[in-house]
Formats: C-alpha cells, structure tokens, sequence
C-alpha cells in the first residue's frame, strides 16, 4: 500500500507541474480530497522525491501568492450572475 501511495503523491506531483494546476484542481482530478493532495505533497513527496518536491514547492507558493485574487474574482462572478437572474 505505501508503494501505491508513493506513487500517488509522485504523480500528483507531475499532474501539478504539467497543468500549473492548484491543490483543488488536483483533487478533483484524482478523485481524492484536498487535505490527501496536500498530505501528499507536503509531507510524502520530499521524503520520496526531493527534487520533484522542489518543483512543486514554487507552483504552491505561486498558488498561494496568488489565491487572493482568485477569491476576488469568483466573489465578482457570483454576483454579477446573481444580478443576471
């Protein structure tokens, strides 16, 4: 079992990197939870993969820097299609 999960938290790893993707868009696409993805890679991948961990590390910390303004702009989007209706 730890092989298997190994393996996961490498090839969330890669699915990160290749798709600029966030913890979320992760998740959904393995169909596992937001907290597994971060487990993973926070605390599996360096142990497993120091290097591939390094990569990731920097999209997470431009993920983070970031998410604020993702947060603004759903929070514009839901009320401009609230006002729509």
């Amino acid at each position: 079992m730890t092989d298997t999960i190994d393996a996961r938290a490498c090839q969330l790893a890669v699915y990160m990197i290749e798709n600029r993707g966030t913890v979320r868009s992760a998740a959904k696409a393995f169909g596992i939870s937001k907290s597994t993805v971060h487990k993973d890679l926070s605390e599996r991948l360096p142990k497993i993969n120091p290097r591939l961990y390094q990569q990731v590390r920097i999209l997470l910390d431009v993920n983070k820097s970031e998410r604020h303004i993702r947060g603004g702009l759903a929070t514009k989007n839901k009320y401009i299609h609230q006002k729509d209706k």
